[in-house]
């Protein structure tokens, strides 16, 4: 497993992070036993995975907590998250805390290594600056976590709007932003303040519904050429990113989503979220793999250039 500095955390990752959320949710989404769930993430550890990624929304901190029973603290980065929700409900500073207390006792620590605002809006951020901000900085000062985090609610924000106010400031440490090779729009929207800034990322959306279920992606390349976004020629409506399956490029398109990402300048950690420990394997071995070819690159850009509406 390569590894990487997590921006000015200073923080080893590995380059997989395991997601404890999305659609699988360790696999409680498809009604895995704890025990299989448990499993996932041992053999990611096994694997040298060390940044596992949950929240108190993903209701998967307590298999995390029973998988890193008697695995030394230090050999785990652990990311995990407060939900912050609407306009009409939105935490207090004192629901933090409680919140943060909870997700010790589930995962069975002391501290957490990154705690986030989660799935934070435009319309919200201003809330999360001026009330959570303040309180997670005391939960740093106590020693209860280490380095903030903020995590965009990216089906409601694929343009990233809010990431780019809350780039503005200095307190975060660690951003999650969705990015894959449909919606690209963060190479020009975030990178460039991350990497200014030296904030560690954590991609997710890497691989989702279009990039893993060929008749989605037909039908979703189907409406970005009906809109305009991508032109009429530019991709084969049967087989649209068929280019990148061949003998010295890619297995499949799964493995070309995951490389594309692991490979792209300010993408630091690539989350991957699964139920099945072949399916983990078969995502940490992309993640592994080599960085697509030059002309596979420039083609993904040109094909994708308009596309800031999809989440993938």
């Amino acid at each position: 497993m390569e590894h990487t500095i997590l921006g000015r955390t200073g923080l080893r990752a590995s380059v997989a992070g395991l997601g404890a959320g999305g659609p699988s949710r360790l696999g409680r989404s498809t009604h895995k036993n704890d025990a299989e769930s448990v499993r996932v993430v041992r053999a990611a550890l096994d694997s040298s995975v060390n940044l596992i990624d949950t929240a108190e929304g993903y209701t998967t901190e307590d298999i995390v907590g029973k998988a890193i029973q008697g695995v030394a603290r230090d050999r785990v980065i652990l990311s995990t998250k407060k939900t912050i929700g609407r306009s009409d409900k939105l935490p207090s500073s004192q629901d933090v805390v409680l919140a943060l207390e909870n997700s010790l006792r589930r995962l069975g620590v002391e501290y957490v290594d990154i705690y986030h605002a989660h799935g934070v809006r435009l319309e919200t951020y201003g809330h999360v600056r001026e009330e959570i901000v303040p309180a997670f900085l005391k939960l740093r000062d106590q020693g209860k976590i280490r380095f903030l985090g903020v995590t965009e609610h990216f089906s409601a924000d694929t343009g990233h709007a809010m990431l780019q106010q809350a780039l503005r400031d200095d307190c975060w440490d660690v951003v999650m932003v969705g990015f894959n090779l449909l919606n690209q729009t963060a190479r020009e929207r975030v990178f460039p303040l991350t990497i200014a800034k030296r904030i560690g990322t954590l991609i997710m959306f890497a691989v989702r519904r279009a990039l893993s279920q060929p008749a989605f992606l037909r039908q979703m390349i189907a409406d970005l050429k009906a809109r305009g976004k991508i032109g009429a020629d530019d991709v084969d409506s049967d087989d649209s990113l068929g280019f990148l399956v061949r003998p010295g490029g890619a297995a499949d398109v799964v493995d070309a989503a995951y490389r594309f990402c692991r490979h792209e300048p300010g993408a630091d950690v690539i989350l991957t979220g699964t139920g099945s420990v072949e399916h983990l394997m078969a995502n940490i071995k992309s993640l592994n793999g080599p960085d697509l070819s030059a002309e596979d690159r420039r083609w993904l850009r040109e094909i994708f250039a308009r596309v800031d509406d999809v989440t993938g």
